[in-house]
């Protein structure tokens, strides 16, 4: 196993500053998430107001809408802080593009065909519920908006935030001797964080699986449009289903 990235030079601040920021981005994301919707709860005079939002199996779009952006913001501050000479070494390709690049998108939709394949072989259906849950009552512009911010806002901030802050964290700042060792801990490890991220107990396995998929194209090709690719129609795929779900009924 060898990448690009191992050869990256390791500067001088250790992993456990980046587990705190990357700690610290996801929970100040959450609070500023939560702050969001309490605010605009209050301003449109939601019936009930916070407490019957939580409640709420199917949320209004722009609790969900507010929600993303309040963890977003915090993704961008576990990022940022992973920048300046004592951060992770400059990563100039990530934004690479390759004319092969379609593959990915390939890829995307296989994964998550053989996963919900895998998933309902293992006698689970349920896995509509949370996507359900995220698009709440939005029709019209409103779908348009929740649709474009979960199959191309998500991917590129998760990826941004699991692939190239956390997983290029524990990549290059682990220490130990043995490369395939770091390798396979650093892409578990995230993979663990993305999957545990989304408190989706149902779908772990699955987000676990994709998590896997996504740092290991990371570490291949020592860019992030891989990933973001995948990542994409990965989640297309579920918007797709959807909008055929709801159309039938």
């Amino acid at each position: 196993m060898s990448s690009p990235l191992d050869s990256a030079p390791v500067r001088s601040r250790g992993i456990g500053a980046f587990v705190v920021y990357g700690a610290l981005g996801f929970l100040g994301g959450e609070i500023l998430a939560a702050i969001f919707e309490i605010f605009i709860a209050s301003l449109v005079n939601f019936p009930g107001g916070i407490t019957a939002l939580a409640k709420a199996s199917s949320p209004p779009w722009w609790a969900n809408a507010s929600g993303l952006a309040g963890l977003w913001i915090g993704f961008g501050f576990s990022i940022a802080s992973a920048r300046g000479p004592r951060g992770l070494p400059r990563w100039p390709e990530q934004w690479k593009i390759s004319r092969n690049d379609w593959m990915f998108v390939v890829l995307g939709v296989g994964a998550q065909f053989l996963i919900d394949w895998a998933y309902q072989l293992a006698g689970v259906h349920s896995l509509s519920k949370p996507v359900n849950h995220l698009f709440g009552d939005a029709t019209g512009l409103s779908l348009v908006l929740i649709g474009a911010l979960t199959t191309l806002g998500a991917p590129l901030m998760e990826e941004w935030f699991f692939r190239g802050f956390f997983f290029r964290a524990l990549l290059l700042k682990m220490k130990m001797n043995s490369t395939r060792l770091r390798v396979v801990l650093s892409v578990s490890i995230s993979a663990l964080a993305f999957a545990a991220a989304h408190a989706e107990p149902t779908e772990f396995v699955g987000l676990f699986a994709l998590g896997v998929v996504l740092a290991y194209l990371v570490y291949r090709t020592n860019r992030l449009v891989p990933s973001v690719l995948t990542h994409v129609s990965f989640n297309a795929v579920a918007l797709v289903s959807l909008l055929i779900q709801r159309s039938g009924h």
